[in-house]
């Protein structure tokens, strides 16, 4: 018995180092190595400051700005609290959510449906796309209110627009954020965040 207990705990420990610690400290030197860039949040900056990541969005409430789809993780965004809603579709707050987005949404292009991922959240919450769709329904907005056309716009947004991952995997996006920064780059009139 005492023999077995003795296997039992060095057993531990040496799992404990090995997959615990050495692994770990492993991985993270390779993916350091050989994709860096990814590993450390493909951090996006602009004059010195880190603005965001491409791989996680974040709210903009300007109207100069695309606005990304809605979020339910955390307050919006929040890596630490990722998540979707949970909520169904006959849930009583999860409409009155998606009712009054479309309310506010609506008069921006009253002619045009609203894109559905203006309005759902993603199953993580922290998506930093939206469909080429959403951002044509939003292009009338950014080109009225930076004073660009909104071919100038249109172009922009098809600069960002990223194709399915391998020709047949996902759909097409465009990054929120990459777009934003674009804009401001091309934008004659300075849009407050």
């Amino acid at each position: 018995m005492k023999k077995n207990l003795i296997i039992a705990v060095l057993m531990t420990l040496v799992t404990t180092v090995l997959f615990g610690l050495l692994f770990p400290l492993l991985i993270t030197g390779l993916a350091q190595a050989f994709f860096p860039k990814q590993a450390n949040g493909e951090l996006l900056t602009r004059n010195g400051h880190v603005v965001g990541s491409r791989l996680i969005g974040q709210t903009f409430s300007s109207t100069g700005y695309f606005h990304s789809r809605p979020s339910s993780a955390g307050a919006g965004y929040d890596a630490g609290n990722s998540s979707g809603s949970n909520l169904g579709p006959t849930n009583q707050s999860l409409i009155s959510r998606v009712q009054g987005d479309a309310d506010r949404l609506q008069p921006e292009n009253p002619t045009t449906t609203i894109p559905v991922d203006l309005l759902t959240t993603s199953g993580s919450g922290l998506d930093p796309h939206i469909s080429p769709e959403a951002a044509e329904f939003q292009v009338p907005r950014i080109a009225k209110e930076r004073g660009l056309s909104q071919d100038i716009v249109r172009e922009a947004v098809r600069q960002h627009t990223d194709s399915r991952q391998f020709g047949f995997l996902g759909e097409a996006r465009v990054n929120v954020l990459e777009l934003n920064l674009t804009l401001d780059e091309i934008s004659s009139k300075p849009v407050p965040r």
